[in-house]
């Protein structure tokens, strides 16, 4: 027999779901043959989808009624699989990367994916040091992003620099902003230090927006000079001059798209090298202490404000390098690509992937923006799909995939508090 509490419980969320799924589903604006607007109304839609909120809210407070803690601060079950499985999961991937472009039935839009992608990977690994590692909350990540990209524009056109110039002085400014980030928030935790990266991520882009004689403003900046294989640029000329004429290959469009794709996964695979490295070391820990207690790492000595902003630095040192990359394959950027959503969304691929776990960030957002593709013909459902995804992940993986607490280097028997012992994944 179902309980009065799991039916009630039930009804509360179909409610909820009502309230919100009739102004977002059952109404539409369509345009009528006289060219007019008019109200569509979907209730049966409505109804459905609240039907499933229900079904599955039931099924959920039933689950979690019979199932008990279990009085250990082991892993659980399936995170000591995850991380089991991890071990041969990140060489699969790498080796499937590293091949991709030369599989049979890839083409130009495949390696695309790969490439926007991969870019997600680097911008997720370089956000898990200040979340993950570091445990700063940072909601303006993209402003990094977009320093980046705005950086390498203005030196490739302004100063005629090339790309392998202008891609680590794109990171260096990003780093710059990003230590003039942390001294205003060194005091701030939580929720306020949120919402001060919120406010500078905004600042980034509205500046972006107003100033028009040097960002374009609302019209961005064109013509970004496109990166070449250590002087030798993709010409469909085929010439003596070109990359195509100097390795005696046929011209062709895919060989700046194959090129583009190596880059990235280069610079991914850089910030991941770096970031495990810096782990193991005297700053990686430091990292961690602060993470788990500011209070008792203060306590042991550790520089807080040096290990602040090493994390902000670094972290926003690789949005730079992405940033860079970003402009240089698209050869132009405006503030349209570079909003809070951006920000929202890499810190989802953080927070879904577990914090501080390299290969579940790999994972999350080869799941969410590959998997974006899979569900593109879903239209506006798309994003609840979407959405169901990450309630589903976050219910039944507080932690995130791949996501344990244990230190990266531990005295004696290694020990992690496992996500089956809190409802939230704050224990």
């Amino acid at each position: 027999m179902i309980p009065a509490a799991a039916l009630r419980d039930a009804g509360l969320a179909a409610l909820v779901a009502l309230g919100l799924f009739v102004p977002l589903v059952g109404l539409r604006t369509d345009v009528s043959p006289t060219g007019g607007l008019f109200l569509r109304t979907r209730w049966a839609d409505v109804a459905i989808v609240c039907g499933i909120v229900f079904a599955g809210r039931l099924a959920l407070s039933l689950w979690l009624g019979r199932r008990g803690l279990r009085p250990t601060t082991g892993p659980g079950p399936w995170t000591a699989r995850l991380e089991r499985a991890g071990a041969f999961v990140a060489p699969v991937l790498l080796g499937v990367a590293v091949v991709l472009p030369f599989i049979p039935g890839i083409g130009r839009y495949e390696l695309d994916i790969g490439i926007l992608v991969l870019t997600y990977v680097m911008l997720g690994w370089g956000l898990n040091i200040v979340v993950g590692l570091a445990g700063l909350l940072d909601l303006g990540y993209v402003a990094f992003y977009a320093i980046g990209a705005y950086s390498y524009a203005l030196l490739a056109q302004y100063f005629g620099l090339s790309f392998w110039i202008c891609l680590p002085l794109a990171g260096i400014m990003a780093a710059f902003w990003g230590v003039l980030l942390g001294f205003p928030v060194l005091r701030l935790r939580g929720d306020y230090l949120a919402i001060v990266t919120l406010a500078f991520g905004e600042i980034i882009r509205v500046v972006l927006i107003n100033w028009v004689g040097l960002t374009g403003g609302p019209n961005g900046i064109g013509g970004i000079p496109r990166p070449s294989f250590f002087g030798l640029p993709f010409s469909m000329e085929g010439g003596p001059g070109t990359f195509a004429g100097f390795f005696g290959l046929e011209p062709s469009p895919t060989h700046r798209v194959i090129f583009l794709y190596y880059l990235i996964l280069a610079l991914a695979l850089l910030t991941n090298w770096v970031t495990i490295r810096l782990r193991r070391q005297p700053l990686g820990r430091a990292w961690e202490a602060l993470r788990e207690d500011e209070i008792a790492c203060r306590a042991l000595g550790i520089n807080v404000t040096t290990t602040k902003l090493s994390a902000f630095a670094l972290g926003a040192m690789f949005g730079g390098f992405a940033g860079a990359f970003f402009a240089t394959r698209q050869a132009f950027v405006s503030p349209e690509s570079f909003t809070f959503i951006e920000s929202a969304i890499i810190l989802a691929i953080v927070v879904l992937g577990g914090l501080g776990s390299q290969v579940g960030v790999a994972i999350a957002a080869l799941v969410m923006i590959g998997g974006f593709e899979l569900f593109r013909d879903l239209d506006e459902w798309r994003m609840l799909v979407f959405g169901g995804a990450m309630v589903a992940i976050m219910v039944l993986r507080p932690r995130g995939l791949v996501g344990t607490r244990t230190p990266t280097i531990a005295l004696g028997q290694k020990r992690a508090i496992s996500g089956d012992l809190v409802s939230e994944g704050h224990g």
